[in-house]
């Protein structure tokens, strides 16, 4: 089993090869996962002076809507990709958000003092942490008393649908291991009361959580299967290990499994996501 180093090394090696992929499909993935920042945000309950820091950023979000909301604050957008937090600057410039800055480094070994923020979020990050006590016990520490940290993960596979039709025709032609329980994967933090656990054991208290609906939008079925072929990690890399003709297969069956899901005009297919709020 590869130990943590091993396991950060790969996703920043993962990640920084997704950036470019993030970055050509930022409108369609933003509104996709808007409703789970927003409710974050929310909960968060962010002012205008907000010392904030955004673990697992990526490409921005939220950060960068907090940052907006904290005119005389401060927002930190911290990834283990360079290359994602590029992307984050690059949107922050073009949004006129001038209030925040970036950093490199790793969710359990992070490069403030004790105290420094008045909330964090975690968006979608909390599944891929090799050590997830270690980073919860880093939130506390460099969060203030009274402070607020929230975070989102994805619940099931079968609440996913957004993912899952992908990934079960890529398993028709693909041998899928199954995912690690303990280590890193989309889903491993999906069971109810999994994060608020780590939450409680780190000292937070007032600990809830919620569930937060979500839908991919794309204009066409293709789109879809273009769109998911390129900026799921998980997805992306089983593609790799498949010649042309069962990439093609792949492709016809998600296509018309997904047209099933068009309405309007446009493709919506739903996922589910759960969000963590806790107090320090």
């Amino acid at each position: 089993m590869p130990n943590g180093d091993e396991i950060r090394n790969g996703q920043r090696e993962t990640w920084a090869g997704l950036s470019t992929s993030w970055e050509k499909w930022d409108s369609i993935i933003m509104d996709q996962l808007r409703p789970v920042g927003a409710a974050m945000i929310e909960r968060l309950g962010i002012a205008d002076d907000q010392r904030h820091l955004d673990i697992a950023a990526g490409t921005g979000e939220p950060g960068l809507t907090v940052a907006t909301l904290a005119p005389r604050g401060h927002v930190v957008l911290t990834d283990l990709s360079a290359e994602m937090l590029d992307v984050a600057t690059r949107r922050g410039s073009a949004q006129g958000v001038t209030n925040f800055e970036t950093k490199v480094c790793s969710a359990d070994d992070l490069p403030f003092g004790d105290t420094t923020f008045d909330s964090i979020s975690v968006r979608f990050g909390y599944m891929f942490f090799p050590d997830l006590v270690k980073a919860t016990a880093e939130f506390a520490r460099v969060l203030r008393p009274g402070g607020r940290l929230c975070s989102s993960v994805w619940v099931k596979p079968e609440e996913n649908l957004w993912t899952a039709i992908a990934m079960q025709a890529i398993g028709t032609e693909v041998e899928l291991p199954p995912p690690d329980p303990a280590g890193p994967n989309m889903f491993r933090c999906a069971a109810p009361g999994y994060v608020s656990a780590l939450y409680e054991a780190a000292g937070f208290h007032d600990v809830a959580e919620w569930d937060v609906e979500v839908e991919l939008v794309t204009r066409s079925p293709a789109q879809y299967w273009e769109m998911l072929s390129e900026h799921v990690s998980l997805a992306a890399a089983a593609l790799q290990q498949v010649g042309e003709a069962a990439r093609e297969r792949i492709a016809k069956a998600v296509i018309d499994k997904v047209s099933t899901y068009e309405e309007d005009g446009r493709v919506r297919v739903p996922g589910m996501a759960r969000c963590i709020i806790g107090t320090k």
